[in-house]
């Protein structure tokens, strides 16, 4: 893999890895690599500068909230794993600052739109999942880069197992998905999932008019 593609060099950033690794199967592990990868390379192509460890962690646990750790969680899986990431880096000694960047990264990555005016670390994490699940961004990359990438960390039938991993990790928590683009998945793959309306959720309150 090209130089400009190599992940943090630092405790930090290894022990991310291997906790991640543990926590992890193969589809979530590649993916966290790819969404750090691609929103690194979008960052540069557009010439911010960021912070690649933040970047890196905020990638890292993006998508912790689908795994098993979280299987009885009734929050939003976003936030599952933005909390996970804020105790990580508080262990390790960070400044809330930083803390505050990654969780909010993390927190944001299926809001459209509004993390790309917040601070690089925050919309590149977003523009890394864009790439690899949607393929937004792609002409922000070269040819190379992205290939090197994929021989990386591969991602077959991965359009089938991500949303197969969305799934496992929203069906015990359906309420989660009011408001946000993950109620699609519950919609195509759970049996009896019924959308709440934002229409009815004002009608239908205590307010008499």
């Amino acid at each position: 893999m090209p130089a400009t593609l190599t992940v943090p060099d630092s405790a930090l950033a290894a022990e991310a890895t291997e906790l991640v690794r543990d926590l992890t199967d193969d589809l979530l592990y590649h993916h966290s690599r790819r969404v750090y990868h691609f929103g690194a390379l979008r960052g540069e192509h557009r010439g911010l500068t960021f912070d690649r460890e933040l970047l890196y962690v905020g990638a890292m646990f993006h998508d912790l909230g689908l795994t098993e750790r979280h299987r009885q969680s009734r929050q939003r899986f976003e936030i599952d794993g933005a909390d996970d990431a804020a105790e990580f880096l508080r262990r390790h000694g960070l400044p809330e600052r930083a803390v505050t960047t990654v969780w909010t990264a993390i927190a944001l990555h299926t809001t459209m739109e509004i993390p790309h005016h917040m601070a690089p670390e925050i919309a590149l994490v977003i523009a890394g999942v864009e790439v690899d699940v949607v393929g937004a961004g792609l002409d922000e990359m070269t040819n190379a880069d992205r290939e090197a990438v994929v021989a990386a960390h591969p991602r077959p039938e991965f359009k089938r197992r991500i949303l197969e991993a969305f799934h496992r990790g929203l069906a015990h928590r359906p309420e989660t998905t009011f408001g946000n683009i993950k109620a699609d998945v519950l919609a195509r793959y759970g049996p009896g999932f019924v959308r709440r309306d934002f229409v009815d959720v004002i009608l239908e309150s205590a307010w008499a008019e």
